[in-house]
């Protein structure tokens, strides 16, 4: 089963993941980043990179995550939603979203 990424991720944008994913399988969006579970290898390295620990194993997803499993496949195969490959700095005010909670209708799909 593949990671996934979930609602702290949104506003936040921390791309720490990105840069030790021996698949390139993560995507993004305005406000987000998903992975594309086609690609995930189930290698775990990204798991430890989050520092809002926004990835988790899909099979061990909360029952509060479990939505975050369609949403990442979705989101992969989107072709507005781009493969990133390198970290870049997380979103401007990501330190005000950081603790918030229940955000997930502020995630954008695209631009």
């Amino acid at each position: 089963m593949p990671f996934i990424v979930t609602e702290p991720c949104i506003r936040c944008k921390y791309t720490d993941c990105v840069a030790v994913c021996p698949m390139d399988c993560f995507v993004e969006g305005p406000n987000f980043l998903a992975i594309d579970p086609d690609g995930c290898i189930d290698c775990s390295v990204c798991v430890g990179e989050c520092p809002v620990g926004a990835i988790v194993n899909a099979a061990e997803a909360t029952p509060e995550q479990q939505p975050y499993i369609e949403l990442n496949a979705r989101l992969a195969k989107d072709p507005r939603w781009k493969p990133i490959r390198r970290p870049q700095p997380p979103l401007p005010d990501h330190i005000d979203w950081r603790e918030v909670r229940d955000k997930r209708h502020l995630l954008e799909s695209a631009d």
